[in-house]
């Protein structure tokens, strides 16, 4: 299955996709000053130190305070020992180091850390804490062992006082380009802390690179064959970079200078949009019903047009399995994280859902971003964690409807005449004018209208005033005025 990535740049925005098999897998977005935070380095001031939640809110400069837990103070050695009040490590006014640890997302402020880490090819350095380790990721015992051994070996030489773990693609490098990763992120860190000494309050100190060199780091891997940037200045950039970091890469970084838009010749663009819409379409005829609130996101399975061959049960069957494997891809290509809860629709045989089960891991298994799914429970319903480090692509391209502001519908025609015939009664006990003039949306008007002779007529003769109406094509369905003239 050939694999390659797609670099779009464009002048305030640079979007990146994983596509495999020539399917859209993954999609990531970077805007100037809005998004893409996670690595940034900041100086802080604790603005306000929560006792009871153990935390605190940071002023980073950004348009929202940033949150600060105790527990991403201290490191993972703590032998059972309790986390230290927060009070004892922070105050109102304390200038703080921290680094995002999650982005913004919705109406909660980027999450903090004071345990910096800063990543390179193959490793991550971690000046405050002194720690030799191996990414889980790494399942080879040999390997493991082998990369442990040379990091024993190479850190007390460069990194006396700090800690490092070998990154997933650190499998197979040999000594000399683990040394050489070090000593990038030794020189590195020396720095960044000179930076430190100077820097104000609520100003960046380090950030991570720009997106279309952060794919070099974090999504090239030997699978994928081509990364095609469509600008000639940054592909060349981006070509440097790699040579001096992932040599191996360098090959096959090109620039694409074709007519077509590349997210259009690949097809990115139409699965982008799709990506947006709560249903997806199943090609047996089913569907998916994705809805992401603030606390999870639910997954509801529908047969829809698809009735079978043989018995409900097959139907069932073949929904669900092609559900599993859609539903595997939806999660990475909207990045949709934190609890996810799928209902499936309901399987009588216990092996086929143990199949559907077995189906979603097997898809799910492919995904970077770490996963745990639980079994069926028993209102049939799986349960899954994927982890959340970045807003989703709806949260980043999308923002509430001003008309029904997230509800997700409107009030219906006749809802607001009702609610129009109520605030006409209501301006009549506290005013005295002559008449009243109605202003409307065009299908409220004419609704209004059609019902001249019954309700509103009554409601005038009630009054002894006449109702004047007045369409504005500018309002919406649910936004309406009414006058005392």
């Amino acid at each position: 299955m050939s694999t390659e990535i797609l670099v779009n740049i464009g002048p305030q925005e640079t979007r990146v996709a994983l596509v495999e098999g020539g399917a859209t897998q993954e999609i990531y977005v970077q805007r100037a000053q809005r998004h893409g935070l996670v690595g940034n380095i900041y100086k802080g001031t604790v603005v306000r130190v929560l006792p009871g939640m153990q935390a605190a809110f940071v002023d980073l400069g950004l348009d929202r305070t940033a949150f600060l837990h105790v527990a991403d103070m201290i490191g993972a050695d703590q032998n059972g020992q309790p986390l230290p009040p927060v009070e004892r490590l922070l105050h109102e006014g304390k200038e703080v180091l921290v680094q995002i640890l999650k982005d913004p997302m919705g109406t909660k402020g980027a999450r903090l850390t004071t345990l910096l880490s800063i990543p390179s090819r193959y490793l991550v350095l971690m000046p405050f804490e002194k720690h030799v380790g191996v990414s889980a990721r790494i399942e080879d015992d040999a390997e493991r062992a082998r990369l442990k051994v040379i990091l024993e070996k190479i850190v007390p030489e460069l990194s006396p006082n700090w800690g490092v773990i070998a990154r997933t693609a650190a499998e197979g490098a040999d000594e000399e380009a683990l040394h050489a990763d070090l000593g990038f992120l030794t020189r590195l860190w020396v720095s960044v802390n000179q930076q430190t000494q100077f820097a104000k309050p609520g100003h960046l100190v380090h950030g991570d690179l720009p997106l279309s060199m952060r794919v070099l780091r974090d999504l090239l891997g030997t699978a994928v064959e081509r990364i095609r940037i469509d600008n000639v200045e940054e592909a060349r950039r981006v070509q440097q970079f790699a040579k001096v970091f992932v040599p191996s890469a360098a090959a096959k970084i090109e620039a694409y200078t074709g007519h077509a838009p590349i997210f259009d010749l690949y097809g990115v663009e139409d699965e982008l949009n799709r990506a947006l819409d709560r249903k997806v379409d199943l090609k047996s005829g089913g569907h998916l019903i994705i809805d992401q609130t603030e606390a999870m996101t639910t997954i509801d399975i529908n047969t829809g047009a698809f009735t079978g061959h043989r018995n409900l049960e097959e139907t069932i069957l073949k929904t669900n399995l092609e559900a599993a494997g859609t539903i595997a891809r939806q999660l990475r290509l909207r990045n949709l994280g934190g609890i996810i809860i799928i209902d499936f629709i309901d399987m009588k045989l216990d092996e086929h859902r143990t199949q559907v089960l077995r189906t979603l891991e097997k898809e799910i298994a492919r995904d970077s971003a770490r996963t745990h799914v639980y079994p069926f429970s028993p209102l049939g319903l799986v349960e899954m964690t994927r982890k959340r480090t970045r807003e989703s692509l709806g949260h980043i391209l999308c923002e509430p409807c001003p008309t029904c502001e997230g509800r997700g519908v409107v009030k219906t025609v006749e809802t607001i005449c009702h609610e129009i015939a109520r605030e006409v009664q209501r301006a009549a006990r506290m005013y005295e004018p002559k008449a009243f003039l109605v202003l409307a949306s065009p299908k409220v008007i004419e609704r209004l209208q059609e019902e001249q002779s019954g309700g509103l007529a009554e409601l005038e003769a009630s009054l002894k005033r006449p109702i004047k109406l007045q369409p504005e094509s500018h309002y919406s369905q649910e936004t309406f005025d009414v006058v005392p003239v």
